[in-house]
C-alpha cells in the first residue's frame, strides 16, 4: 500500500499514532524517523539512546533483534515496511512501555535454558496485538472480561465512550488497522484510571498510559491469561456498521466467554 496520510489520519483505530503520522507526507525513511528523536530522549532500560537502523546479520547473540535493541539502543527497521514503520511509531508514542517489553525479552533470552515460556508469549502477544484498555468504571471492565459484548458496546454505549478508552499498542495490530475486517481482535491490557483521566488532552492520556503500562510490566505479565480479547470493530465509532444493535448478534465475532475461570 502507498503511504496515504489522509487515510491514516482518518482511521479511528490509529488515533494514538495520529500526532506522529501527521509529521510525514510520504513513507518516512530511517533518517525521517531518527529526526523525531532529536528533540526528546528515548532510551532503553539499559540507558542506551534509541536509534532506528537497518537490519543486521544476527550472527551473534548481541546482534539479534532484542539484544541489539537492549544493549545498543538500535531498533532494526526495514525501509518502506509497514510492520516496521508501526513498530517505530509505537516506540515514539509509548517509549517506556516498549523499553519495558524489550528488557523483558532480553532477560528471558539470557535464560535460554528455560525455553520460550509463558512470559515471552505474553511479551510477544502484547507487542504485536496489544490494545491498552483504560477504564474508570469497574462494571464496564467486568463486562469486557465476561465477554458481555452487546451489553458493553450497545446497551452501555455512552458509558463506554466516556469511561473507557481503547489505545492500539501492538504494531502488528496497527498494520491490520489499515484494512479493518470483521474478526479483527486485540489483546487487551486493562489499566484502571481516575475518572478525570478522560478529560485530559490525548498527549497526557498517552503519557500516563505509557508510564502505567511500563510499571505494570515491571511486576506482572507472567502469562497470556492476563490479556483479554477485544473485538475491536465493536468499539463505538470504530465501524459504521456497529451503529446498529443487530451488529452485535454476530457470535462468530462477538463470542461468548471461553474461559471457565481466571
Amino acid at each position: 500500500m502507498e503511504f496515504d496520510q489522509n487515510s491514516l489520519l482518518q482511521s479511528p483505530l490509529l488515533f494514538p499514532l495520529h500526532e506522529k503520522l501527521s509529521r510525514f507526507t510520504s513513507f518516512p525513511t530511517l533518517d525521517d524517523l531518527n529526526a523525531q528523536l532529536a528533540d526528546r530522549r528515548i532510551v532503553t532500560q539499559s540507558g542506551r539512546p534509541l536509534r532506528f537502523v537497518p537490519p543486521g546479520s544476527h550472527a551473534a547473540f548481541e546482534e539479534q533483534y532484542e539484544p541489539r535493541c537492549y544493549l545498543e539502543g538500535e531498533v532494526e527497521t526495514r525501509e518502506k515496511n509497514w510492520h516496521d514503520l508501526f513498530n517505530a511509531l509505537v516506540w515514539l508514542t509509548f517509549p517506556k512501555a516498549k523499553a519495558a517489553i524489550n528488557a523483558r525479552h532480553y532477560r528471558e533470552l539470557m535464560r535460554a535454558n528455560r525455553g520460550r515460556g509463558p512470559m515471552r508469549d505474553f511479551n510477544t502477544l502484547l507487542d504485536e496485538s496489544g490494545v491498552i484498555v483504560a477504564f474508570s468504571n469497574e462494571n464496564l471492565a467486568g463486562l469486557l472480561k465476561g465477554f458481555k459484548w452487546r451489553e458493553l458496546f450497545w446497551q452501555r454505549r455512552e458509558e463506554v465512550r466516556s469511561r473507557m478508552g481503547f489505545y492500539l499498542f501492538g504494531h502488528g495490530l496497527c498494520e491490520k488497522a489499515m484494512q479493518p475486517y470483521v474478526g479483527m481482535t486485540g489483546q487487551g491490557l486493562l489499566i484502571k484510571v481516575d475518572p478525570l483521566f478522560f478529560s485530559l488532552a490525548l498527549s497526557e492520556q498517552i503519557a500516563h498510559l505509557d508510564e502505567r503500562t511500563a510499571g505494570y510490566l515491571d511486576e506482572n505479565g507472567l502469562g497470556t491469561r492476563e490479556l483479554d480479547p477485544v473485538p475491536l470493530l465493536g468499539v463505538p465509532g470504530w465501524a459504521a456498521e456497529n451503529e446498529c444493535a443487530g451488529y452485535y448478534d454476530n457470535t462468530g465475532y462477538f463470542r461468548p466467554g471461553r474461559r471457565s475461570s481466571r
